[in-house]
């Protein structure tokens, strides 16, 4: 990226590495990421190479919990205990053996969401911005244990100087010589201020089907859903809402869903293949100061793998398989903020 204003190009954007040093997150590592173009992000390398803090021009597009960053445990594997750990961020990757409520199945025990989150990664490559602003972080992550699953991730995160998108390349493999469970889920979380009162979830949807109980079906009743309202005190706690998606895809194959808020100017649009991804949730707490929503493409189901067993929709990953998950997470202005907000 040649530019005679400029003898060094962090001077545009660029990364830095760090490890945090204080509070609960002491010891986690980090990377910073600024593309110049108004997008900054943090990529947690200890945790999954997840992204917690994302912001755009100085305005926040992430939730983040009242804990935030914990360094990694596999203490918080087990029930609901992955809540205890639950960063938010602006991605979280879920799974990769299962996904959603705990459930056992064939006397094994499967947490909350997986261990994904909890598990450090292997910095293999921190580069750029190279002469065409290419930024790149790859990381490998292994799952599992003697006699049981073994599962490894090499996830590639890429970006560039002046761009506001995120390309993330998810690539498992089953390097055991047993089949495994498997299971994938981003967690993309939004919150204030691109998250608010008016914000409008947008999607091309077939059918909007709301999780089995009382609060789901209420709040996904009609269309009124696919508008964010203010804080309330019925949302407190547990309370939430949440339901699956049947995403339609564009002409190109590739679905293409987000939140928009018009009041802001921008919004955050994620794009990913269904044939990879062929379910999507959306989730909803509109809680005083637990104020969240999260739109989360997934290959099973909300509800837990002995309930995707029973299903048939239970993926098995055999030996020396693999499974690619390609996606992108781009803020958006101007005519690509209409085009979003066309679909809400």
């Amino acid at each position: 990226m040649r530019n005679d204003r400029v003898i060094n190009l962090r001077q545009l954007g660029g990364m830095d590495r760090y490890i945090i040093d204080d509070g609960a997150g002491r010891g986690v590592r980090a990377v910073c990421v600024e593309t110049g173009a108004g997008l900054s992000f943090r990529v947690l390398v200890d945790r999954g190479l997840d992204i917690d803090l994302a912001s755009f021009n100085g305005r926040s597009l992430a939730f983040l919990t009242h804990k935030g960053v914990i360094a990694p445990t596999r203490g918080l594997d087990r029930g609901i205990d992955w809540l205890s750990g639950f960063a938010g961020g602006l991605l979280t990757g879920c799974g990769p053996f299962s996904i959603g409520a705990p459930s056992d199945v064939d006397g094994i025990h499967y947490g909350l969401h997986g261990p994904h989150s909890q598990t450090a990664a292997e910095l293999v490559e921190m580069s750029g911005p190279d002469e065409s602003g290419a930024m790149r972080l790859i990381g490998r992550l292994r799952y599992g244990a003697f006699y049981g699953p073994s599962l490894e991730l090499v996830r590639t995160i890429t970006t560039r100087l002046g761009s506001n998108r995120i390309e993330v390349s998810d690539v498992f493999t089953n390097v055991g010589n047993a089949p495994s469970p498997h299971a994938w889920l981003l967690h993309v979380n939004f919150g204030y201020p691109l998250l608010d009162e008016g914000t409008m979830f947008c999607y091309r949807a077939s059918r909007v089907t709301p999780r089995d109980d009382e609060r789901s079906r209420a709040r996904f009743a009609g269309t009124e859903h696919r508008r964010f309202p203010a804080p309330s005190q019925e949302e407190c706690g547990s309370v939430h809402g949440f339901a699956y998606l049947d995403a339609i895809a564009d002409m190109d194959g590739k679905v293409r869903c987000g939140i928009g808020n018009a009041k802001l100017g921008f919004g955050v649009e994620i794009v990913y293949d269904p044939k990879q991804f062929p379910r999507l949730g959306n989730w909803q707490h509109f809680g005083p100061g637990e104020y969240v929503a999260a739109l989360e493409p997934m290959n099973g189901g909300v509800e837990g793998r002995a309930t995707d067993v029973k299903l048939g929709r239970a993926d098995t990953m055999e030996p020396g398989s693999t499974r690619r998950y390609d996606y992108s997470l781009a803020v958006v202005e101007g005519a690509e903020l209409s085009s979003l907000l066309a679909k809400s």
